[in-house]
C-alpha cells in the first residue's frame, strides 16, 4: 500500500508517500510553498495544482492528511482551514480514500507521545523508515509521519 501523507498549510504544505512494508519505505518527501504576498485564491490554486502534480506522479493507493486542530491564533487556523479543503479536494478528484488524523494522533502514533516536539517527530520518522538522518524541512518530515500514522492505523479501521 502506497499511503500519501499531507500536512496542509498555506505558506507550506508538506507531501510525503510511503509504502508499507516491514520496514516501510519513504518514496518521495517534499514540500509545496506558495507566496505569502500573493492574493489567497492564486496560493489555493497553486497548491491544488501542486498536490495535483504530486498524486499523480506517486500514484498512492490512499490519502491521510493532518486535521485541522484548535489554533489560539484565528488568522493561522482559517488559513490551515482553507489548505486542508484544498487537500481533500485533490484526493477526491484523484478518485482515492481519505483518512484525517489530529496531531496529537499522529505524534503519539510515531512517538508515543502525543505531546512529542518536531525533533522527535523527525528523528522517529528517520528511524522508522530506516533513513541516515531526519527528513527536512519539518513540514516533509510531518507529512510522512502522517503516511506512517495510517499504516498502523489502516489494519484496525478494517476490523470496524
Amino acid at each position: 500500500m502506497f499511503v500519501m501523507g499531507i500536512d496542509p498549510g498555506l505558506s507550506a504544505t508538506g507531501y510525503g508517500v510511503v509504502e508499507g512494508g516491514h520496514p516501510p519505505t519513504a518514496m518521495l518527501a517534499g514540500v509545496i510553498r506558495t507566496d505569502p504576498g500573493a492574493p489567497m485564491a492564486k496560493r489555493l490554486a497553486e497548491l491544488f495544482i501542486g498536490l495535483t502534480q504530486v498524486i499523480e506522479e506517486s500514484k498512492p493507493d490512499v490519502v491521510a492528511v493532518e486535521s485541522v486542530f484548535t489554533n489560539q491564533n484565528l488568522q493561522t487556523a482559517i488559513s490551515v482551514g482553507r489548505a486542508s479543503g484544498v487537500a481533500l479536494l485533490a484526493a477526491a478528484r484523484a478518485g482515492l480514500a481519505v483518512s484525517e488524523y489530529a496531531p496529537t494522533a499522529v505524534k503519539s502514533a510515531i512517538t508515543g507521545d502525543g505531546s512529542a516536539s518536531k525533533k522527535q517527530i523527525q528523528q522517529m520518522v528517520a528511524r522508522l523508515l530506516r533513513l541516515e538522518e531526519p527528513p527536512r524541512p519539518a513540514d516533509a518530515a510531518d507529512a510522512l509521519a502522517i503516511a506512517l500514522c495510517h499504516l498502523r492505523a489502516a489494519p484496525l479501521e478494517r476490523v470496524r
